[in-house]
């Protein structure tokens, strides 16, 4: 995979709603293409998948887009577009197979339905993750000194949505327990005690590692340590 650069990364974590093989996931994806005009120019715009390979945890590769630019030049529109790589792995485990997207959020949720479109001809059929709060408060205690940002929801305070707290010894607060015992965690920035990782972790599976890290790197992680927080 491309990637070897190393960088602060975003990525999100989903589901597929049936359970295929990584051989049909391949063959769906091997070799597509598609290009689709630019009004008003002599442009195509090109989306693609790239380096798609076999991997230990299943599939790898890049889904290519093109997207138009607007350039001013001089008082004058200039419009032309670049390529935006993204990779994506598929893991496959016991009961399911998990996809990653490294993009943020709204793009990863765009790209998600991409992949549900191509693997089941219709969106639906790549699903938001979710990690429990009992689970992300577990995965904190394998390591407390290590967690420094907690957002907590659900506290059932009017016109609050989300309360945070800041530090390296949260859990030993009493805002931290009144917090847990009456809300829920939604995001948290947490140590990983094995790699060693600054990673912060939403509930709905949003994933930023702050560690200059290359996407190589990245999905060995989320398949070695994440995807075993996600239900």
């Amino acid at each position: 995979m491309s990637g070897k650069e190393e960088l602060v990364l975003a990525g999100k974590i989903f589901k597929l709603m049936e359970r295929i093989s990584i051989e049909q996931i391949a063959e769906k994806l091997n070799g597509y293409k598609t290009e689709t005009p630019l009004e008003g120019t002599d442009i195509n715009l090109i989306t693609e998948i790239r380096d798609l390979r076999s991997s230990k945890s299943g599939l790898e590769g890049l889904i290519a887009r093109d997207v138009p630019v607007r350039l001013y030049k001089r008082g004058q529109v200039d419009i032309s577009f670049r390529t935006i790589e993204t990779p994506f792995a598929f893991y496959l485990r016991e009961s399911d197979i998990c996809l990653l997207v490294v993009e943020k959020k709204n793009a990863a949720n765009a790209l998600a339905n991409k992949f549900s479109e191509l693997l089941f001809l219709s969106i639906g059929g790549i699903l938001n993750c979710q990690i429990e709060s009992k689970v992300l408060e577990s995965y904190h205690r394998s390591n407390p000194d290590g967690t420094k940002v907690m957002f907590f929801d659900g506290l059932g305070i009017p016109n609050i949505d989300k309360l945070s707290l800041y530090g390296p010894s949260l859990s030993q607060t009493a805002l931290y327990s009144t917090y847990i015992s009456s809300g829920s965690i939604w995001y948290a920035v947490l140590t990983s005690s094995k790699y060693g990782y600054v990673v912060g972790l939403t509930r709905d599976s949003v994933v930023v590692v702050f560690n200059r890290i290359s996407v190589d790197d990245l999905i060995l992680f989320i398949g070695d340590e994440l995807l075993q927080l996600i239900h």
